[in-house]
């Protein structure tokens, strides 16, 4: 009994903790003061805060250069880490954190049942296959999380910065130089190389207020969840997709908000006292409603410009009034 007890408070506290790094607002004003969250638990909610002690990395990179993150900028509240910071010049800006590693003993089925409710479903197919699902687990995890934000209306290529975390996600474009009935690419490493075949689960949240959210199982038909309900938060939730042999995943922008993905890699152990290692990643960013200034040559502006670059009327009337005197003096001297 004691056994099944701390297996079920051990896949409670390690389960369902997703990590997410989460802005109110990711269009900031160049010099001003910012606050980015650090969610743990689901993207919708945090269930506990991060110790300070447990972030290897925190950084913030912005016009070509990497800022440490001081570990007095952060707060927590309401089980949510806040880190407060001011914005720099324009462009487009990433922040990351990286935790540092810790272990968890689970019995067999807890160990089955966090498999399968996190979406670790090639790790749960190799037990099955290989008659391992009665095994208990000890785990290695630790988790790798990044935004991508713009500051001000100029573009940079921040936004393609590699981390050097175990396992990241890349942007293979600049997400605040897209809109949607785009698709965007995105890169998944592990160890700086391309990881293959993996699956990872993608997620949107809609700009509108009230509006209901788009979900998609497995390739199947999208169902939603209005506002007034209460969604199920299953970490499965989402578009799942596998990537490619270059790591590459493409999925289409369908609307303007709120994205993010998450992902799980775990592998077997052979380190003394472990029997798996995971690393966690997820990426979230925000898709603007229309073109940036940077999309083609023309803005708004331009586009009246050329308007009036057509045909300017007073040399329409001029000609006119040319060529009806001409007729005038024509009829007037054959009479």
């Amino acid at each position: 009994m004691k056994k099944v007890f701390f297996g079920v408070l051990a896949i409670v506290l390690l389960c369902s903790h997703d990590m997410f790094l989460k802005m109110d607002n990711y269009f900031l004003e160049p010099d001003t003061q910012a606050v980015i969250q650090l969610f743990n638990g689901t993207f919708e909610k945090s269930e506990n805060v991060i110790d300070r002690n447990r972030m290897l990395d925190m950084s913030l990179v912005g016009n070509g250069r990497r800022i440490q993150v001081d570990s007095t900028q952060w707060t927590e509240k309401d089980s949510i880490t806040f880190l407060n910071f001011k914005t720099g010049a324009p462009g487009t800006w990433v922040a990351g954190v990286s935790t540092a590693a810790n272990n968890i003993a689970l019995d067999a089925k807890s160990f089955n049942d966090y498999l399968e409710h996190d979406g670790v479903v090639d790790m749960l197919e190799w037990r099955k296959e290989n008659n391992a699902l009665d095994q208990d687990a000890v785990e290695k995890y630790s988790k790798h999380v990044k935004t991508i934000f713009q500051v001000g209306e100029e573009l940079s290529d921040d936004w393609k910065t590699a981390l050097g975390y175990p396992i990241e996600f890349i942007p293979q474009e600049n997400p605040y130089d897209i809109h949607p009935g785009h698709s965007l690419k995105v890169q998944l490493l592990y160890k700086g190389e391309p990881l293959a075949n993996q699956l990872v689960i993608v997620g949107t949240e809609k700009s509108e207020e009230n509006s209901a959210i788009e979900h998609s199982h497995d390739g199947g038909e999208p169902h939603t969840h209005s506002s007034g309900e209460a969604p199920d938060h299953d970490h499965n939730s989402g578009l799942q997709l596998r990537t490619d042999d270059t790591g590459i995943l493409e999925f289409e922008i369908t609307n303007a908000g709120v994205w993010h993905m998450r992902t799980i890699y775990m592998v077997q152990s052979e380190e003394e006292g472990l029997t798996h290692e995971s690393n966690w990643a997820t990426l979230t960013f925000a898709i603007g409603s229309g073109h940036s200034a940077a999309h083609g040559s023309g803005t708004k502006d331009d586009h009246h410009a050329h308007e009036e670059e057509s045909f300017p009327s007073y040399i329409f009337l001029l000609v006119s009034l040319i060529i009806v005197a001409g007729l005038f003096f024509y009829f007037k001297k054959k009479k």
